[in-house]
């Protein structure tokens, strides 16, 4: 194995995965980037690192990004598992193809990486996976209602994972961001966050980067929210 931290970002050519990314490579992480447009190979190369292009809805390209990793640096010490946003509409009007779509882009995605990455992790003795959700996935929106279901799942997912592996030192958490600057936020919806803004990209990123790092080693399964208290459970 080698000595160099490795940090696997996906959807990593713009919004939140770049900004991960960006603050990673910060921490001293050498960057492997992905992302559908291919976008994330310019961002690595401007971080030192190497990008590819591909899919996180099909399981070759998942496993050709993970084999690239670790022929390249024979380790992966932390994973983010970014994607974009499954579809929108009333509940019961969206099809079953755009159901079957989302659960590959937000949830198999997660499990397929975790089954690449989890025997290297072991090997190395440890690692960091990092979900990135959404505010709704434990106080449902019916503006969002295939990612508040599938985020949901992904939340179990996380803290079976977590709980499973934690003896072979390798921790899963989620943050669940709220909106963030890299979409449009309208002022009806900012005047729904108590903070009054959406977040700054690199404020999600920070929070990725301390439960990727020795600083959160014992926070594990958790599903952190970062939305400026746009949710009201406690």
């Amino acid at each position: 194995m080698g000595s160099e931290r490795v940090a696997v970002v996906t959807a990593a050519g713009r919004g939140i995965g770049e900004a991960c990314a960006r603050r990673l490579t910060e921490d001293g992480y050498t960057p492997v980037l992905f992302s559908k447009s291919g976008a994330a190979v310019d961002v690595a190369e401007d971080l030192g690192g190497v990008g590819f292009e591909g899919s996180v809805t099909d399981p070759a390209d998942l496993e050709a990004l993970v084999d690239a990793a670790v022929e390249r640096y024979g380790r992966v010490d932390a994973v983010v598992n970014n994607t974009g946003h499954p579809p929108t509409g009333d509940l019961l009007d969206i099809g079953d193809d755009e159901w079957h779509d989302a659960l590959d882009l937000v949830l198999l995605n997660v499990v397929r990486t975790a089954r690449l990455v989890t025997p290297v992790m072991r090997e190395q003795g440890g690692g960091s996976l990092v979900n990135i959700s959404t505010f709704s996935a434990f106080e449902p929106s019916a503006d969002f209602p295939v990612s508040s279901i599938l985020r949901a799942a992904l939340g179990s997912f996380t803290k079976l994972y977590a709980d499973r592996h934690a003896a072979d030192g390798i921790r899963m958490n989620a943050v669940l961001p709220g909106y963030a600057d890299s979409y449009e936020v309208d002022d009806e919806t900012r005047a729904q966050i108590p903070m009054g803004r959406p977040a700054a990209t690199e404020e999600i990123a920070d929070a990725v980067a301390y439960l990727a790092s020795p600083n959160a080693s014992y926070v594990t399964g958790q599903n952190i929210r970062v939305d400026g208290g746009l949710t009201r459970s406690v």
